[in-house]
């Protein structure tokens, strides 16, 4: 039974014709009471539905858009905002630490994996590695790095083709901010911690290094102005690695952390196509030379859940041989 205070239906039969080929005079006279009400919505829709589309760019607006799904509390991040996996794990840039975290996901849990290259003249260097994320609050991660010395392993005395091997475990945590909606000028900022275990602990201390293992310290801000298709990032890191602790920690003459910088700038081209650039400061512990790290970077992303990355790598001097420029190449694979 219907109680007075609920709203009463008017339905006009007349229009129940056959085939129902025809609406209600009713339902005009009904719809053009509230004009403003309906623009409004219409138009509000109309831009969640652009931002979330998953139709061909090129289709136009009046094909039909997709929106996610929300159903079990997950929502879905923009394209590249979970940005591709660092050479130590984490979610970021190739070398730089963003305050972003893995995975496709701004609620439940996310997450990815990848598989790195970095080809220079005397070295060859990969990583892979995981990252997994929830509620888009805390990130763990995992990498593991092999440097290959090639020829120079031979000259340096370790033998022809040896490999140095790492263990990289990752945890990263967002403090506060958001990397696209709020406060253009509030980014989104992220404590993380690396602890790094090096595979190789008699030949890192035989080169010099301290210790075999040790733990870096980042903080990061990372923000990206829709507006301007523009991201911007920085980051401070104390760390006692030496060559990202491939060649140990440390040292006897510099047996302390270090304060480091990490920059990166990019400009998104499309939805699916970002290039930028990249810089990081780095400790010479041991006395080789080492020299600070710049990319150039683009990235794309042929579908939503893979994204592939080329870049230019100048990584300076490395175990006293320098000009070590080449290609890093990356595949991803995100939730």
């Amino acid at each position: 039974m219907a109680h007075a205070s609920e709203p009463r239906i008017a339905y006009d039969t007349s229009s129940f014709g056959d085939g129902f080929d025809a609406p209600s005079p009713t339902a005009f006279d009904a719809a053009a009471t509230a004009p403003e009400t309906t623009a409004e919505l219409g138009s509000s829709n109309d831009t969640r539905a652009t931002q979330f589309a998953h139709s061909d760019e090129s289709a136009g607006p009046t094909q039909p858009l997709d929106m996610p799904s929300f159903t079990d509390g997950y929502s879905r991040k923009l394209l590249l905002t979970n940005g591709i996996a660092s050479l130590e794990g984490a979610s970021g840039g190739g070398i730089a630490n963003w305050a972003i975290l893995a995975g496709m996901q701004e609620r439940g849990l996310g997450g990815g994996v990848h598989a790195t290259a970095v080809l220079l003249p005397d070295f060859d260097w990969q990583s892979f590695g995981a990252g997994v994320s929830y509620a888009n609050r805390i990130e763990l991660s995992y990498a593991r790095q092999r440097f290959d010395t090639g020829d120079v392993g031979a000259a340096l005395r370790l033998g022809q083709g040896f490999t140095f091997d790492q263990d990289v475990f990752g945890a990263k945590l967002r403090l506060f901010g958001d990397l696209v909606y709020g406060n253009p000028m509030l980014p989104q900022v992220s404590l993380s911690v690396q602890h790094k275990r090096n595979r190789d602990g008699d030949i890192v201390r035989a080169v010099g290094a301290l210790h075999d293992s040790g733990t870096d310290i980042s903080l990061s801000a990372t923000k990206l102005l829709l507006a301007q298709s523009i991201l911007l990032g920085g980051a401070v890191r104390l760390t006692k690695a030496n060559q990202t602790g491939l060649l140990g920690f440390g040292s006897a003459s510099n047996p302390d952390y270090s304060l480091q910088f990490e920059g990166s700038l990019a400009y998104q081209l499309s939805r699916r196509a970002v290039v930028g650039a990249e810089v990081r400061t780095k400790p010479d512990n041991l006395g080789l030379g080492e020299d600070d790290w710049m990319d150039l970077f683009a990235a794309y992303a042929p579908s939503d859940f893979l994204t592939l990355t080329a870049a230019y790598a100048d990584l300076g001097s490395i175990a006293t041989f320098e000009d070590q420029r080449g290609a890093f190449l990356q595949a991803q694979l995100a939730f």
